[in-house]
């Protein structure tokens, strides 16, 4: 399940930084049950010494947005949406409740009102469907060099451990959200990239941890429940995080926002 919400700065302008993810995902945390919250965040679905939020949410979306590479910013002029997606219906109850009631959110110490929220109807997919990213994939591994020493290795779309990393990533998310168990059968599935180049390649930082991802349109072929699974939760890493939000595509080459794709 999903929401898409619509905030207005109140000076008509946000600014953040460019990197603005820990931003949102902070003002979500705010906006849930103070419970529900601490949950997600300290515990959230185990499997094994893995813990998953399950959730996810996209880039901020507006028609109206400029750099400044100097300050290193963004700035949006009137409104702007973000949308949110998870496993647990609960969650998003609970941060459509808090947006209800407060009427007004927090981003960067620039205050918002909330001004809408729409429910968006489940989706279903029995066959291959083209989605674009709403916020980058993230697809990596921790490997150690010839000293001992960890390193993280970012995948590119076009190497063969994206698609297969994704796919064990949404078994092992299966597995948390069920307890354990096995997973069911994955016969068919993949994830291809159909229109991504270098210039989808999104290199962030989280916190200080920098990180690579892609955006772009890819074809997904994905039985159930990993569909469901995937399009609630995120494709492959670090989703609550603002990673890994896709939706099944409309127009191949715009956005109904005009976010690039």
């Amino acid at each position: 399940m999903r929401l898409s919400i619509e905030l207005e700065p109140e000076s008509g302008i946000l600014t953040l930084p460019i990197h603005y993810n820990h931003l949102v995902q902070g003002m979500i945390y705010r906006s849930l049950d103070e419970a529900l919250a601490e949950w997600i965040h300290n515990t959230g679905y185990a499997y094994g010494k893995r813990r998953f939020k399950l959730f996810t949410f996209s880039r901020l979306l507006s028609r109206n947005r400029r750099y400044n590479r100097d300050k290193r910013t963004i700035t949006f002029t009137g409104p702007v949406r973000l949308k949110i997606a998870s496993v647990e219906v609960e969650i998003l109850e609970s941060l459509a409740v808090h947006l209800v009631r407060q009427r007004e959110v927090k981003l960067n110490e620039s205050s918002c009102h909330f001004t809408a929220v729409r429910v968006e109807m489940p989706v279903q997919a029995s066959e291959p469907v083209m989605v674009r990213t709403l916020s980058p994939i993230v697809v990596y591994r921790t490997l150690r060099d010839l000293e001992g020493r960890k390193k993280t290795y970012y995948f590119t779309p076009w190497e063969r451990e994206f698609q297969s990393l994704i796919l064990d990533n949404l078994r092992r998310k299966w597995a948390a959200l069920h307890g354990g168990g096995d997973p069911p059968p994955m016969r068919g599935a993949y994830v291809r990239p159909v229109k991504v180049s270098k210039r989808n390649e999104v290199i962030t930082t989280f916190k200080g941890t920098v990180i690579k991802g892609w955006t772009g349109i890819y074809e997904i072929c994905l039985p159930e429940p990993y569909f469901t699974l995937a399009y609630d939760a995120g494709l492959g890493s670090k989703n609550s995080q603002g990673f890994g939000m896709v939706e099944i595509l409309k127009d191949r080459l715009q956005s109904d926002d005009g976010a690039r794709v």
